[in-house]
């Protein structure tokens, strides 16, 4: 009987961003990364460099540009740019939040916001964000079968694709999220069954450099 093709798509958090007024930033374009930023995305380009990687995805936000491009550097191969892997929206995207407690989001003036947090109301809804994350997912599998792919993605959608591949509810504590600046959530395929899910912190040195810790 002929063994299945083994295929490995892993999905890579950016590194950490130059933002230094604590702006929400969700979708919002011009913010890249930081120095340590970009250094984090070299330990883990150097981290991945003896893999059979021969896909690397990204969405088309600068901070995940910028942290795909050693990655795809180091195994001569272009980014591609899917929108699918894109952060979500969200409503309280501009605010400044450095500093804020949990607390301050239930201020009356966010009620009409805060109304379903299983949906979630102030945002893309998690079934979707699931969604168009599998799709991708599934197209680089494709495209990479028998090796490995990179997919370039942000904090909230690599969690919750996580979840609904594991058969997880979709909505979640955001403070209890698997998924630090650089990391790595490693989805290893046999054929088309996803036998493995597995994670790991190639930059964790870097982590208690970071401004945010793990924003």
């Amino acid at each position: 009987m002929k063994t299945p093709t083994r295929t490995v798509v892993h999905l890579l958090r950016h590194g950490e961003v130059h933002n230094p007024e604590g702006v929400l930033y969700g979708q919002l374009v011009g913010f890249h990364l930081s120095d340590l930023g970009h250094e984090m995305a070299r330990v883990v380009a150097n981290h991945l460099a003896d893999h059979d990687v021969t896909q690397v995805v990204a969405s088309s936000l600068q901070r995940a540009q910028e942290t795909a491009t050693p990655v795809a550097e180091a195994h001569g191969i272009p980014i591609t740019t899917d929108d699918r892997v894109i952060e979500a929206a969200n409503v309280f995207e501009g605010v400044r939040v450095a500093g804020m407690t949990p607390r301050a989001f239930v201020h009356p003036r966010h009620w009409s916001k805060l109304t379903n947090p299983l949906r979630p109301s102030w945002g893309e809804p998690y079934a979707e964000i699931a969604q168009r994350m599998a799709a991708a997912i599934d197209d680089v599998r494709a495209a990479a079968r028998g090796h490995e792919a990179v997919i370039v993605s942000h904090q909230l959608p690599i969690w919750t694709v996580r979840n609904a591949l594991m058969g997880k509810r979709l909505w979640h504590d955001p403070r209890k999220r698997e998924c630090r600046l650089a990391s790595l959530t490693t989805l290893t395929y046999l054929g088309d069954d996803l036998t493995s899910v597995t994670y790991s912190e190639p930059a964790a040195g870097l982590l208690a450099q970071s401004v945010g810790g793990t924003r």
